[in-house]
């Protein structure tokens, strides 16, 4: 019985969405348990899929949260 757990950050990918949209969701789901299927040939009907959404804030990369990451790539600062 697999178990596959899917975090990405609460932001929109489209223009003035906040948030992954039930049809990417959905898109999620459905190719992450047909890849089970087909790689290790585990059933559609025992995968679970589990999408986490997390803000911003609480999501760091390089020390700090991704808001301040981001701005120090637009500022030219990569350390």
């Amino acid at each position: 019985m697999p178990y596959v757990n899917i975090k990405v950050t609460r932001e929109g990918t489209a223009p003035g969405a906040s948030s992954t949209t039930p049809e990417q969701k959905a898109a999620l789901i459905k190719g992450v348990s047909e890849l089970l299927l087909d790689v290790l040939s585990k059933p559609l009907n025992s995968t679970f899929v589990v999408i986490d959404e997390v803000e911003l804030e609480s999501w760091g990369v390089g020390g700090v949260t991704v808001p301040e990451y981001r701005r120090q790539l637009r500022a030219g600062d990569t350390r």
